[in-house]
C-alpha cells in the first residue's frame, strides 16, 4: 500500500506553492513590488511582526493581503469604516480571492454563513470592525479557527491625540494577549514620531519592525490661496485646470456642503453632496457615482474619503482649514493615486484660523487635549504662512528631511517663490491698535481704527481719539486683514471667543511690543502671477472700481466677522 501510494505521487508529483511574485502577476496584477512592499512581505509571511508607515496610494493593503494568500489560515483585517472594508472584499472576490466581511450590514444568516465560512478555513481574508472583534462572541470564533494573520488598518486611530482617534483601537492589544503567536501588522499613512510612539505602545508592538516610506507624493502640487471669494476662487480653478475631471472638495460644515455643491451645479459642475447627515441611501447613491462616473465632483465633509480607492482623482480641494497636518495629508492623500499629475488646493484666510482656534477653545477636552489641539493647528498654519517649499514643510511635520532651502519645483511657492517684507512696525502698530482699544474688537474694527476711518462705531467709542488713530493709513486693507492673520498664526494674537471673536493679545506680543523682535511676513499682493493670479482678477470682474472697493469690504467684513 505504501509503495503504490509513493508510485501515485512520484506520477503525480504535488505542485509548489505559488511564490509572492507570482501571486503579485495572477491575482494582483502587478509586474513588480513597489517600495518597502517586497520586503513587508516577507516579514509577515515569515511570521514577523510589523509597523508600517505609507503614504496613501502607495500600496499598504498589498502588504498584507498577498502574506495572507501565502500563510495557512485566514487572514483577520481590522477596519474601521463599513465603506472601507465593503469596497476591498469586492475587489479580492473580483481576483479570485476569497475574501469576506463582518459588519451591520449583513443580516443574521449572513453572519452565520460568514463565521461558518471562518471556521471551516474557507477564507482568505476577513474584515471586521473594531467594535466586533472584541466581542466575547468573536474572540471565541477567532480560537476556533486557524489564524494567518492579523492586520490593523489605519492604526493611527489608536492614538488618544490623532485626528481620527476611535476609542475601540485601544482594545486591539487583546490580540497580542490571546493570540501571541499569530503575527501583526499595523499600517498608517498619517503619523507623526508622536502618534508612531503611542501605535507601538498601545498595540505591543516593541518588537516589531518598522517600515517607514516616504510620505512624498511628487505628482501633487500643493498650493494655498489667499481667500478672497473661495467660491469663485474654487469655480475658475476648477474650470482653468479641471474642467471634467474628478474631485473632492471638503468643506467643515453640512449646510455648506450643500450650499457649495448646489452653487457649483448652477455654474455647470456636477457636483454632489456628501455628509453624514443625508440619507444612507442618498449618501451611498452619490458615493457609488463618484467611483463609477467620470468627472463628478464630489462636496463632502471629512466624512467622505477614508477606504475611497478612486485612482484618477485629479483634484482635492478645502474650502475651510482643516484641524491638522495629518488631517491635511489624508485627505490630500486621495488625489492622484494613479501616479498621474493632481492637484491639492486650498483658500485660506482669517475667518479661518479664528474659526479653528475657536472650535479647540470651546471643545470638551481638557486642558492638554486642547494642548495638543493648538500644537497641531500651529504647524498647520506654519504651512500654510509658510515662505518656502511647502512639501518640505509637510513631510518634515512627519519626520523627513529634505535639506535648508529644498526646491520641490511642484508647490506653489516653489513654482512661484512670495516675496516676504520687514511687518515689524505694522505688527507693532497692529498689536497697539488692540490694546488700545481694550482687546474688545475683531480685525475690521481694529483695520478702521489704523486706517483713520470716521466710521458711527468709531465715534461711538471714542477710538477716533485714541494715538494708534490713523497710524496705518498707508496701509491698505488687504494688507492689514493678512497682517492680522498672520500675527495669529504666529502666536502674537488670539481670538476672545467669549467676546465675539474679539482679538486679544498674547504672551508672546510682549517681546514685539517692546521693540525685542522682528517679524518677516508673506507678502501678499492681488496681481501674483500664474493661475493664481487668475483666480484673483476673476473674483471681482465686470464691477466698477468704486463697486469693486465695496464688494471688498463687504468680503471682508463676511470672511473675517461672519
Amino acid at each position: 500500500m505504501a509503495w503504490s501510494r509513493l508510485l501515485l505521487l512520484l506520477c503525480n508529483p504535488v505542485p509548489s506553492p505559488p511564490t509572492a511574485d507570482q501571486l503579485l502577476a495572477t491575482v494582483f496584477g502587478h509586474s513588480a513590488f513597489r517600495g518597502a512592499q517586497s520586503g513587508i512581505v516577507s516579514h509577515i509571511t515569515n511570521g514577523g511582526d510589523a509597523l508600517v508607515l505609507m503614504p496613501t496610494g502607495g500600496g499598504k493593503s498589498l502588504c498584507y493581503q498577498l502574506p495572507a494568500l501565502l500563510r495557512s489560515g485566514t487572514a483577520l483585517v481590522v477596519s474601521p469604516l463599513i465603506a472601507l472594508m465593503q469596497d476591498q472584499v469586492a475587489a479580492l472576490r473580483q481576483a479570485g480571492v476569497r475574501a469576506a466581511f463582518l459588519n451591520s450590514t449583513l443580516d443574521g444568516q449572513q453572519v452565520n454563513s460568514v463565521e461558518r465560512a471562518l471556521r471551516n478555513g474557507e477564507l482568505d481574508l476577513l474584515y471586521v470592525a473594531p467594535e466586533r472583534l472584541m466581542m466575547p462572541r468573536m474572540l471565541d470564533l477567532l480560537h476556533e479557527s486557524q489564524l494567518a494573520l492579523f492586520a490593523i488598518d489605519e492604526a493611527h486611530c489608536v492614538s488618544q491625540w490623532g485626528h481620527d482617534f476611535r476609542p475601540e483601537y485601544l482594545q486591539l492589544s487583546v490580540l497580542h494577549e490571546q493570540f501571541p503567536e499569530v503575527p501583526r501588522i499595523a499600517l498608517t499613512a498619517t503619523a507623526d514620531p508622536q502618534t508612531r510612539d503611542e501605535i507601538i505602545a498601545r498595540l505591543k508592538l516593541e518588537d516589531a519592525r518598522i517600515f517607514v516610506s516616504s510620505f512624498d507624493r511628487p505628482n501633487i502640487r500643493y498650493t494655498i490661496v489667499d481667500k478672497v471669494d473661495a467660491r469663485e476662487q474654487l469655480l475658475r480653478f476648477i474650470q482653468e485646470e479641471h474642467a471634467g475631471e474628478a474631485g473632492i472638495v471638503y468643506c467643515l460644515s453640512r449646510k455648506k456642503v450643500d450650499e457649495t455643491a448646489a452653487w457649483l451645479k448652477t455654474r455647470g459642475v456636477r457636483a454632489l453632496p456628501y455628509h453624514a447627515g443625508m440619507e444612507t441611501a442618498t449618501r451611498a447613491k452619490h458615493q457609488a457615482r463618484f467611483q463609477q462616473e467620470d468627472g463628478i465632483v464630489v462636496v463632502a465633509t471629512i466624512a467622505f474619503g477614508m477606504g475611497i480607492d478612486k485612482p484618477d482623482v485629479r483634484f482635492v480641494a478645502h474650502l475651510d482649514l482643516p484641524k491638522s497636518i495629518e488631517g491635511y495629508y489624508q485627505e490630500t492623500g486621495r488625489a492622484g493615486r494613479d501616479g498621474q499629475p493632481a492637484d491639492a488646493w486650498m483658500a485660506y484666510g482669517l475667518g479661518d484660523v479664528v474659526q479653528q482656534q475657536r472650535m479647540i477653545d470651546l471643545s470638551e477636552g481638557g486642558e492638554v487635549f486642547k494642548r495638543v489641539l493648538r500644537t497641531k493647528l500651529d504647524a498647520l498654519l506654519g504651512l500654510c504662512e509658510t515662505a518656502g517649499c511647502r512639501r518640505t514643510r509637510l513631510l518634515g511635520y512627519f519626520g523627513e528631511t529634505t535639506g535648508a532651502g529644498h526646491n520641490c519645483g511642484n508647490c506653489d511657492n516653489c513654482l512661484e517663490p512670495p516675496q516676504t517684507w520687514d511687518a515689524t512696525e505694522a505688527a507693532r502698530k497692529a498689536l497697539s491698535a488692540i490694546y488700545r482699544t481694550g482687546q474688545r474688537f475683531g480685525a475690521v474694527h481694529l483695520i478702521d481704527v489704523l486706517r483713520g476711518k470716521s466710521t458711527e462705531r468709531i465715534a461711538q467709542w471714542g477710538h477716533d481719539k485714541l494715538t494708534v488713530f490713523g497710524i496705518g493709513a498707508d496701509v491698505d486693507e488687504s494688507t492689514w486683514r493678512n497682517v492680522f492673520r498672520q500675527l495669529m498664526a504666529l502666536g502674537y494674537a488670539s481670538p476672545d471667543h467669549e467676546a465675539y471673536g474679539a482679538l486679544q493679545l498674547t504672551d508672546a506680543s510682549r517681546g514685539m511690543l517692546k521693540g525685542e523682535v522682528q517679524v518677516e511676513m508673506r507678502r501678499v499682493t492681488p496681481t501674483r502671477k500664474g493661475k493664481s493670479a487668475k483666480v484673483r482678477r476673476g473674483a471681482s470682474g465686470g464691477l466698477s472700481p468704486a463697486d469693486a472697493a465695496l464688494m471688498d469690504k463687504l468680503k471682508s467684513w463676511r470672511f473675517v466677522e461672519a
